[in-house]
C-alpha cells in the first residue's frame, strides 16, 4: 500500500505541494500563517503546515511539516513526519538516501532504470521500502547544525540532538543525544515536568492562546509554567 502524501487529508491551514514552483517576484522575508519556501528551495509531494518556514537550497520529498515548524538553508528531508514547533539547523539531513544493500547490486541503476536508459520504469518496490522507513520527528524538537536522522528513527517530543550527530536509534522524549553514534546525555527536566508538558501539549494551542502565554513562556522556566498551566 502507497504511503505517498497526495491522498492525506489536509488540517485547516495546511498546504499540499506536489512541486513548488518558485514565485516570479521574490517573496520577502517571511509574513503570516502563510507557509514560506525559498525560491531556491526544493519541495514536492510533500504538506507544510501554518507558519512553516524552509530556508535556501533546502530539500523536502514526501515529508510532512507540522504548523510553525522551520528548516533553514542546505538542508534535506525525505519520507519524514516533522511534528509541529520544530527547530531544524543548517546542513541537517533527515533520512538520507539509503540503498539496497543486500542485493547484488547497490547502485542507482537498479532502482532507477529509467535515468541509466535500462529500462521504462524505475523500481518502485525500492521506494515503497523507504516510505516504509519513515523517520518521525515529535514536537518541539530541535536538531543542530549538521544532525543525520538515519531511516526508521523516531525523535520524541522536546527532545535537542546536538550539532554533527548521527541519530541511529531512537531517542525519548525531553532528551538530549549528541555524538556520532548519538548517545542520551541528560533528560532536560524531571519526569513529572516532562509529563507536565505532554498534559498542556501548547503546541495545539491556537495561535491567540499561544501570543496571549508569550510572557510566561519567555519569563518562567519549565517548572513553573507546569505549574500554572496545568
Amino acid at each position: 500500500m502507497s504511503l505517498k502524501l497526495s491522498t492525506r487529508p489536509l488540517e485547516p491551514g495546511y498546504r499540499y505541494f506536489e512541486r513548488f514552483v518558485p514565485p516570479a517576484e521574490p517573496a520577502g522575508r517571511p509574513k503570516g500563517p502563510e507557509p514560506h519556501i525559498s525560491a531556491e528551495a526544493q519541495v514536492h509531494d510533500s504538506i507544510l503546515g501554518p507558519w512553516c518556514r524552509v530556508g535556501a537550497r533546502t530539500s523536502l520529498s514526501e515529508t510532512a511539516m507540522g504548523a510553525y515548524s522551520y528548516i533553514v538553508n542546505d538542508s534535506s528531508a525525505a519520507y519524514a513526519e516533522i511534528g509541529k514547533f520544530c527547530s531544524i539547523a543548517r546542513d541537517v539531513r533527515i533520512n538520507p538516501g539509503n540503498h539496497p544493500t543486500w542485493k547484488a547490486a547497490q547502485h542507482h541503476f537498479s532502482y532507477r532504470a529509467v535515468s541509466y536508459e535500462m529500462g521504462e520504469s524505475d523500481d518502485e518496490d525500492f521506494f515503497e521500502w523507504r516510505r516504509s522507513h519513515r523517520v518521525t520527528l515529535g514536537h518541539d524538537v530541535w536538531l543542530g547544525h549538521g544532525v543525520t536522522i538515519l531511516p526508521g528513527v523516531t525523535v520524541g517530543t522536546g527532545s535537542v540532538v546536538g550539532a554533527g550527530a548521527v541519530v541511529s536509534k531512537d531517542v525519548a522524549p525531553f532528551t538530549i543525544v549528541g555524538g556520532v553514534p548519538s548517545k542520551p546525555i541528560r533528560e532536560r527536566f524531571p519526569k513529572a515536568v516532562q509529563d507536565g508538558i505532554l498534559a498542556i501539549a501548547w503546541w495545539d494551542w491556537e495561535h491567540e492562546r499561544l501570543a496571549d502565554a508569550l510572557a510566561d513562556f519567555r519569563a518562567l522556566d519549565a517548572d513553573a509554567f507546569v505549574e500554572k498551566y496545568v
